[in-house]
């Protein structure tokens, strides 16, 4: 590479001195002398104004460099045109075949430079100039044209190789002590960790290490991180590679693609594999229309025979990552390829501190920074979520000039990662403002009054990304499992904002659309998908199959009669309109703690912590008739969050 960047700069520069010399000689080319009669020169130099003068009597012309120290001359020159001659000037005059001794009869007087040249064959210098230079440049492109064509050539050769980054095994990399939150997951790998350590005491068991390990779980759970910690904890170089770049348009590059990425494996080893999103070359076959020769298809059947192909000695292992298992192949999740699954969840509480322990190394903390209560206050958050809410609580310390990263900062981190940043920009009037406010008062104090709903931690009316204000609540605890009873107050808390307009305005606004939408697929799901339906029993309904090539979902096929979906339907409106009965008799029981809350969210727009708990435990009097609120809501736009 380096000595071709040398050629390459030599001829770059040959081309630019080349062309140099060229605009010179072009500049002194159009330096013409002026073309004299021979009287003229002679007057001139009677006049002393010859610097040098030289006399070639085989051309018949005499060349003359003028010496003028005082104003220019002027003079015609022989076709009539009059210019200056100044000091230096060049002039020639026809001399006639006259010799030198015949020009000083004609009374030329002769300067101290002067010469008599005559011609003995060509002007080298001038062929050179003029013929020679042309032909050594174009000679030098032409060679830069091949060298380029060659260079493209080879990278149309290196098209089909693998374009695998490879990580070398002294490169600062992570290892197990900066993942945190899948304890389980690293113990499963540490085995992989000890075979590349250790190959000899598997061996000596007659222990065979699995050829290949999937990574499966949700986007951003740590499936990349994990295959690197693996390689850094190893200490063994690292091959790493997304599936969608084994597939091109081009038949056969995408197999070549993978002959050439084990090629290097083998060549490195021990070393590790890591194919990142493995289903985009990994699903079922038989799916694409191209059958057989499908390009995607073929790339998949070379993965299969290089991991079928593998030696057990060989030291090259291979990491997938996918959030799609159930589309792969069945060929390759067999024993032999990939025959270790390795599940990544969303981690819980405990994972949730460490993993803001690592994130938040090297950040200054304020004393008031709890990990262990923003670990509550942050479930079903993945590791990927944790990282961003420690940088965006870093951005938004520094934009407030702080030294340190306090609790505050935060706080706000969590609101922008659920929904977004505030839009402080955004014109609400009055009028949508109160309606927005008893909305989400609607929707706390009913979460607060039912037994099986989750806590309130915040209340707010600013609005955040598509949202015109929010109700957030926090669980106690982990949950992996949820009960007819949390559902049903579920239920009335979501329909409960739409219950507080109507109590308070005597009429809907479109706010609750969000709200009704999400009561409606809960609802639907107790009946057809867990069997939470008295009338219709223990069974689902509905049977929805995947498009595997595609990868995505298509509608729901039935397997009822027309009679049940009518039961079906009959059930949802039950248990909507019977949340709908809970929300009204709790609201309609404690309207005045809801216009307490209301008016209270009015004036200070977010409620959490010791004041929210205030609001709701406080001292209220009774509202008189003519205190309540009675308008009527203009929005079309309001879409608070439950």
């Amino acid at each position: 590479m380096k000595s071709a960047w040398k050629s390459s700069a030599l001829i770059y520069i040959a081309i630019m001195v080349a062309g140099a010399l060229i605009l010179y000689n072009l500049l002194v080319a159009q330096d013409k002398p002026h073309t004299i009669t021979l009287s003229q020169a002679i007057e001139i130099s009677e006049m002393g104004n010859i610097e040098r003068l030289v006399v070639k009597p085989d051309d018949g012309v005499m060349e003359i460099t003028a010496s003028v120290k005082g104003s220019p001359l002027l003079i015609r020159d022989v076709d009539g045109n009059q210019f200056e001659v100044t000091d230096g000037t060049k002039l020639i005059a026809d001399i006639a075949n006259l010799n030198l001794a015949e020009l000083k009869e004609l009374g030329l007087v002769l300067p101290a430079d002067y010469a008599t040249r005559i011609n003995t064959g060509f002007d080298w210098g001038q062929i050179f100039l003029n013929l020679l230079l042309p032909i050594l440049i174009i000679g030098g492109l032409l060679v830069f044209l091949f060298r380029s064509a060659r260079g493209a050539n080879s990278q149309a050769l290196s098209f089909a190789r693998s374009r695998a980054r490879l990580f070398p095994a002294n490169t600062p990399t992570v290892t197990f002590d900066d993942v945190a939150g899948v304890e389980e997951a690293k113990e499963e790998l540490q085995e992989v960790v000890e075979f590349l350590k250790d190959r000899e005491k598997f061996q000596t068991l007659g222990a065979r290490i699995p050829r290949g390990v999937l990574l499966v779980g949700p986007p951003g759970t740590g499936k990349t991180l994990l295959a690197r910690a693996v390689a850094g904890q190893a200490g063994v170089p690292f091959f790493s590679i997304s599936g969608s770049e084994f597939v091109e348009m081009f038949v056969g590059v995408g197999a070549s693609r993978v002959r050439d990425l084990f090629d290097q494996a083998k060549r490195n080893r021990p070393c590790i594999v890591f194919i990142d999103e493995i289903d985009a070359v990994g699903r079922q076959r038989g799916s694409g229309l191209g059958g057989s020769h499908d390009e995607r298809e073929q790339t998949l059947n070379q993965i299969l025979t290089e991991m079928d192909g593998f030696d057990t000695n060989t030291g090259v292992i291979v990491l997938a990552a996918t959030n799609r298992p159930d589309i792969l192949d069945p060929a390759l999740l067999r024993p032999g390829r990939f025959d270790r699954r390795v599940i990544l969840d969303r981690p819980d509480i405990n994972g949730r501190k460490a993993i803001l322990k690592v994130h938040s190394k090297g950040k200054p903390l304020a004393e008031n920074v709890d990990l262990e209560v923003l670990a509550k206050q942050t479930v079903g958050f993945s590791g990927a979520d944790l990282a961003n809410l420690i940088n965006e609580a870093a951005i938004l310390a520094a934009r407030r000039n702080k030294k340190a990263v306090e609790m505050a900062e935060m706080n706000e981190s969590i609101d922008r990662v659920i929904a977004g940043p505030e839009r402080k920009s955004r014109k609400v009037s009055s009028k949508e403002k109160e309606i927005v406010a008893y909305h989400e008062a609607g929707h706390a104090l009913v979460a607060r009054m039912l037994p099986n709903a989750d806590p309130v931690h915040k209340v707010s009316i600013v609005a955040r990304g598509l949202m015109g204000g929010y109700t957030r609540l926090l669980p106690t605890e982990d949950r992996y499992l949820m009960t007819r009873s949390q559902f049903d107050d579920s239920l009335a808390t979501l329909l409960a904002g739409h219950v507080a307009e109507e109590i308070i305005f005597n009429e809907a606004s479109t706010g609750p659309h969000d709200d009704i939408q999400r009561a409606t697929s809960l609802a639907r799901k107790m009946v057809t998908d867990y069997g939470m339906s008295k009338e219709l029993g223990p069974r689902t309904f509905g049977h929805k199959e995947d498009m595997v090539f595609l990868g995505r979902e298509i509608s729901e096929q039935r397997d009822y009669s027309e009679q049940v979906a009518q039961q079906i339907d009959e059930e949802v409106r039950k248990i909507i309109n019977s949340a709908y009965d809970v929300a009204k008799k709790v609201l309609t029981d404690n309207k005045a703690r809801l216009v307490h809350l209301g008016k209270k969210l009015v004036v200070e727009e977010s409620l959490e912590g010791p004041d929210l708990e205030t609001a709701f435990n406080e001292p209220i009097e009774e509202p008189k008739p003519d205190e309540q609120p009675a308008a009527s809501p203009t929005s079309a736009s309001i879409t608070p969050l439950s």
